[in-house]
This record gives C-alpha cells, structure tokens and sequence, in this order.
C-alpha cells in the first residue's frame, strides 16, 4: 500500500506544481508547437520515470530496432494496464501521443499535459467524433508524430493475456489512410504492477517488444481485408513467444 500511496501521492503533486510549466509550455507553442511538443514530452518522460521506479518496473525492450528511424509510425499494442501508457512513453524514439478515451479530456491539469504530448481523445460511443479523431491523427503522422493505439478499446482483464479482445478494425486506419508503417507491441508484465492486485502496487518485471513493422498495402489479399486481425494475430504470437521464453507458458506440442 505505501507504493501505491507514494506513486498517487506523486502524480497529484506533479501534476499541482506543473501548472507554471504549463503555462510556460503554453507561451512556447504560440511560436514554436514543435519546441512545445519536445519540450512538454521530455517532462512527462521524467516524471514517469520516477514513477516507474517508485513501483519497482525494471523494463526490457526488444525490437527498438524494428523502430523506422525516419517516419512517424502507428504503434498498436495490448493493453493490460495503465502502466501501459508509462512504458510506452519511456520506450519509444521520438514524439508520438496514445489514443485515450474521450473521458480523459476532462480532467483537469493532467488533460492538459496529454494534449501537450500529443495524446488523440476517442468518441467511442460517438461515430462521427471518432472519425475526426482519426483525421487528427492521420493529419499527426503526416507531420511527423508517431500515434498509439490499443485496438482492444479498454484493458482486457482475462486471466490468461494470450486471451485478447477482439481487436477494432477501425483501429489501424490511421496507417491505411497515412501510409505509415504499423508496429505491433507486444507487453507482458504490466497487469502485474497492480492490476492483478489492486489497489496494491508490487515491482514487476516488464517486457515490451517492437514487432517488423507491417504495411497494410503489401499484406497478401486475404489479410489487406481485416488488417486489424493480422495485426491481433501477430501480437498474440509474440506475447506467446515471450511467456514461452520468461517459462510461463508451455511451447505448443
């Protein structure tokens, strides 16, 4: 319970003794946005950094390679955890902003640094909001800025994480109509940090794997129709590959 406290206790005091550096980031993205972006990013990199070392998450990143080093991709990963998001943002090259539902927008203060860092907030329930939301993200990519999202729509709370939820088709049409590169994510390890045990936050050892990037216009036929299971299916065989490796799961007879 004392991690949980410290980590709440830290996010709330950030989050309070940020509001100058909010309006100073504010000031700064009248002239320069892109400063604004770096800038806004590099603190939220930190303090997230803190706070992944107040829960005890050491990470291991596989695949950074597989990263396009020149163009903005579209990261689509499972999700287990908000603790997703935090090593998400300390993983990754560049600037690039999660898909968050759209009842994030209206908490004050930390709304406003997920805007800063380029976050996209999604109408679920909303058709024509959503499609928006996907305009503003295919306009992000085009300038530069990586977009991530978790075509599961929520955190999948199944026992087993090989047991995803169906992915949303919807979901990688930000890459069909960019042209970007997608990167399939693959994250073990992060329900553990206190999902699994809420409220209570426990160390945990965190893998996230960056999958070969795919591009929706060279899948064969059969998969360029539903590019959304192709892409569900190839991160279930890395998650598979990896509780296979950490002896969590026995490889297939």
């Amino acid at each position: 319970m004392i991690r949980f406290i410290l980590v709440a206790a830290t996010v709330i005091i950030f989050l309070i003794l940020s509001i100058p550096v909010l309006v100073v980031q504010w000031l700064i993205g009248r002239k320069d946005r892109h400063l604004r972006e770096v800038q806004s990013l590099a603190v939220v990199q930190w303090i997230f950094r803190i706070l992944l070392g107040m829960a005890g998450v050491s990470i291991t990143v596989k695949g950074r390679e597989n990263i396009p080093a020149d163009r903005a991709v579209l990261y689509v990963g499972n999700h287990r955890s908000y603790f997703d998001i935090l090593v998400g943002y300390v993983s990754v090259p560049g600037l690039m902003g999660f898909v968050a539902k759209k009842e994030m927008e209206k908490i004050p203060l930390l709304s406003a640094w997920m805007k800063n860092v380029n976050c996209l907030f999604l109408d679920r329930q909303n058709l024509k909001e959503g499609l928006k939301t996907i305009l503003t993200g295919i306009e992000q990519v085009k300038r530069g800025v990586s977009v991530w999202i978790f075509p599961e729509g929520t955190r999948n709370r199944e026992e087993n994480p090989l047991d995803l939820l169906p992915f949303k088709e919807g979901s990688i049409k930000i890459a069909e109509k960019s042209g970007c590169p997608v990167v399939p994510v693959a994250m073990t390890g992060t329900a553990e940090v206190f999902e699994s045990h809420f409220p209570f936050i426990r160390p945990s050892q965190v893998t996230i794997e960056f999958g070969t990037p795919i591009y929706t216009k060279e899948l064969e036929p059969e998969f360029r129709k539903f590019p959304g299971a192709y892409v569900e299916s190839q991160i279930k065989a890395m998650l598979e590959a990896e509780l296979i490796s950490q002896g969590k799961l026995s490889g297939r007879a």
